[in-house]
């Protein structure tokens, strides 16, 4: 019988978000694909350096390890390489002992297709183009920009989410776009018991909450923030939507347009979601950053 993904949740990352393939890349850029096809199988054997995503997939990877025989999260690779560029990647993942044993290369191609096919929840890449193609699938994605892993080294894996254009729509924030705060708020207040249709992170938190079903809450191994730059009244939508959502979020920070970058910090975020540029720009020199490049905050 085929075996499926299903009941897991399933993580998709690039190559060049795992490991630090900033010098292969510059081979690439400068010399062609001919050089680096070269530079890579001469240092196949070479293990690669950990990248911007590592710390998260070793965390995330972990979480099965207090599941046992019911490990229920899976690490998919893909990546632009071709397989015979890509076995230095995998060379490297066996010298991490990293669990990963499902992978696509693309041979230059974008591998986004492959996305659906594996049942991803998230996407991560150092590629803006194919995230945007995984959000267009339907799948919660992020371009990492962060230039250094944040996190703290307890074993609990924290994810930290922005919320308008990230778990919800950006139905709202258009309207501050288009008309200010003062129309934001007013309209907010209109329509609190109306809840705010599912942003592209939606899913990915469902998935989330699903896993840390599994634990009593004082020992869940994943934790989750909203972190958000709403502030009273604009939060009494927001927590009516994730009720009628029945999805648990374990702490919901309103900034009322405050920098997120020391609440994210002192929550020890290992990772943070944002669609904001200048969120993103803020926060990556101290937390692993994913930018979501949608809604009206990121039209052209």
């Amino acid at each position: 019988m085929p075996q499926h993904l299903d009941d897991k949740l399933v993580i998709a990352i690039s190559s060049r978000a795992l490991f630090n393939l900033d010098e292969s890349h510059r081979v690439y850029e400068s010399e062609g694909l001919e050089a680096y096809s070269a530079y890579q199988v001469q240092r196949e054997d070479e293990p690669l350096e950990p990248g911007e995503a590592f710390p998260l997939v070793h965390k995330l990877l972990r979480l099965n390890d207090r599941l046992g025989e019911n490990s229920q999260v899976e690490v998919v690779l893909l990546s632009r390489n071709s397989a015979d560029t890509g076995l230095r990647v995998f060379n490297s993942i066996q010298h991490y002992k990293l669990a990963i044993n499902r992978a696509a290369f693309c041979g230059g191609e974008s591998p986004w297709r492959y996305i659906n096919a594996f049942g991803c929840h998230l996407f991560l890449s150092n590629e803006a183009e194919d995230v945007r193609y995984a959000l267009d699938c339907g799948v919660a994605a992020a371009t990492l920009v962060s230039s250094k892993g944040g996190g703290s080294d307890s074993d609990q894996l924290r994810f930290a989410f922005d919320g308008d254009a990230v778990l919800f729509s950006d139905e709202a924030e258009r309207v501050y776009k288009a008309q200010g705060l003062e129309a934001f708020t007013a309209s907010e207040i209109a329509a609190a018991r109306q809840p705010l249709a599912g942003g592209p992170f939606k899913p990915f938190l469902a998935a989330l909450h699903r896993l840390q079903q599994a634990f009593p809450p004082s020992e869940a191994p994943i934790r989750t923030a909203l972190v958000t730059a709403r502030s009273a009244p604009a939060h009494e939508r927001v927590i009516r939507t994730l009720r009628a959502w029945n999805i648990r979020i374990d702490e919901s920070i309103f900034l009322g347009g405050l920098d997120k970058t020391e609440f994210l910090r002192a929550y020890q975020a290992d990772v943070f979601f944002d669609d904001q540029q200048t969120h993103c720009a803020s926060a990556s020199p101290h937390i692993a950053t994913g930018h979501v490049p949608h809604g009206i905050a990121n039209s052209p």
